[in-house]
């Protein structure tokens, strides 16, 4: 069977430039970063693919965000017996022989893939600073009222369990944790 596997890091992007008129007998779509591994439709992929299949995807960044989440992710590719085909690089990797010319290319790409993502993120932090530094940049509205955290704190200090104070809140528990302990520091 031939898969094709297409990712953006967001609900609000589409998948319209990758694999343009690659035919698939079936396809899995992602809407999530590519830092986080753990995807469903790629997961579900991967339990669905059998020796013989071949996955396509568009470019090494859509499977992974560092060197070894995408070596990791064509190893296990390949130790399924299938093979994957990156169309924007040219490679294909064979789970049925052992290409070194290949291998080596893939960990080169992939490298320059994890360099370039660090370039934006640095430029990215680079630029912030420079708003902030001329007062432009004010960063994220918080996601809660003085009330909400005022109301936090007092089930923070009631003992209510973090986890119900998170669900309450539509916030994480880590995140509860960070803000008491802001809302105490600001008081």
């Amino acid at each position: 069977m031939i898969f094709n596997y297409l990712r953006v890091s967001t609900i609000d992007q589409n998948t319209e430039r990758q694999l343009l008129n690659i035919p698939c007998d079936r396809e899995y779509v992602d809407k999530a970063s590519g830092k986080d591994m753990d995807r469903q439709n790629f997961k579900l992929m991967m339990d669905n693919l059998r020796a013989g299949d071949l996955v396509n995807v568009h470019s090494l960044d859509r499977v992974g965000r560092n060197t070894a989440d995408i070596l990791e992710l064509v190893k296990q590719i390949k130790s399924k017996g299938c093979s994957i085909k990156f169309h924007k690089e040219g490679l294909v990797f064979d789970g049925t022989k052992s290409d070194l010319y290949s291998d080596l290319m893939l960990t080169i790409l992939a490298a320059f893939s994890q360099f370039e993502r660090n370039i934006i993120l640095e430029r990215q932090r680079e630029g912030i600073a420079i708003a902030k530094a001329k007062g432009k940049y004010k960063g994220r509205k918080p996601k809660l009222t003085s009330g909400q955290l005022e109301a936090m704190k007092s089930d923070f200090e009631a003992g209510i369990p973090k986890t119900k104070i998170a669900e309450k809140y539509g916030v994480t528990r880590s995140y509860v944790y960070q803000l008491v302990k802001e809302v105490y520091l600001i008081n």
